[in-house]
């Protein structure tokens, strides 16, 4: 690193040393929400990697429960509503995973994409360990997936609340577009989930952040963004319930959407919301 580098580096870390929080403060300063990210970002990089795993297996595990709901609301639906409309519907309970997962801080992928990216940005942490960290939350979130989707391909029909003609309908709903449009939707689903974790530490009470989470993941699933976690569960789910989506359509789904997830969630934090603060401070 050159000798004005390190003064700019210097410079940055010193502004963020400034960032302090206070209660009286309405809303939080743009330095106080990147020094709090900043943070808890590291935080997850000094976990143990069995920690990180579990948690992160247990992300993948409770956003299926927004696949619960889908399913059994599709199911009881579809004789009521056309499935064009039907598809819409689910994004009033699409965001109960999201709630479940954010609010008990599991390590879900797409939400810390951009905060994890943040140490690489300060120079606190190197593209290596960002990447190795990546890899596990990754594997976490997928296998807690095909745990719950196997429970669900299961216990649905047992129950009697939708069965597997409901399951391939979802998950070839995911599935079925063009290579391109998967990975430019998934990016823009990384993007918003880059804001909602932004979002999240901005705000101060929990009533504000289940309106956030509500508002950001309620609109992925009504535009239909494709998002890498809890579309794992629906497409693999729709795999093992029948042939109309094959292992190399899962594959191709699942490599586009993490893809596209993770280009959306960095870029957000290093051309928008980063890069903006340290402008900022070059300006001084």
């Amino acid at each position: 690193m050159s000798e004005e580098e390190e003064k700019k580096q210097e410079n940055i870390d010193q502004e963020l040393e400034k960032a302090e929080s206070s209660e009286v403060t309405q809303a939080k300063s743009h330095g106080e929400i990147l020094k709090e990210q900043i943070c808890e970002g590291q935080e997850i990089y000094d976990r143990s990697t069995s920690s990180i795993l579990m948690s992160s297996l247990t992300a993948g595990l409770e956003i299926g429960f927004s696949y619960l709901l889908m399913c059994s609301m599709f199911y009881y639906y579809t004789d009521k509503i056309p499935e064009e409309g039907l598809f819409k519907i689910l994004a009033f309970v699409y965001p109960l995973g999201f709630i479940l997962v954010v609010l008990g801080q599991s390590i879900l992928f797409t939400e810390q994409t951009s905060l994890l990216t943040l140490p690489v940005l300060n120079r606190q942490r190197d593209l290596w360990s960002l990447l190795r960290l990546w890899g596990l939350v990754i594997v976490g979130n997928l296998i807690g997936g095909f745990l719950m989707g196997l429970l669900l391909i299961w216990i649905g029909p047992q129950l009697g609340i939708f069965d597997h003609a409901t399951i391939i309908a979802i998950g070839t709903h995911v599935a079925d577009y063009d290579g391109l449009v998967i990975l430019v939707s998934a990016l823009l689903a990384g993007w918003m989930m880059g804001l909602l974790s932004w979002l999240i530490t901005s705000s101060k009470d929990t009533i504000s952040r289940i309106v956030i989470i509500f508002i950001i993941t309620a609109t992925m699933a009504f535009t239909g963004l494709h998002h890498s976690i809890i579309g794992n569960i629906e497409v693999f789910s729709a795999f093992l319930a029948g042939p109309e989506v094959t292992f190399t359509d899962y594959l191709r789904f699942q490599s586009l959407a993490l893809l596209g997830n993770a280009i959306g969630g960095a870029f957000f934090v290093a051309l928008l919301k980063y890069r903006a603060f340290v402008f900022n401070v070059s300006d001084y």
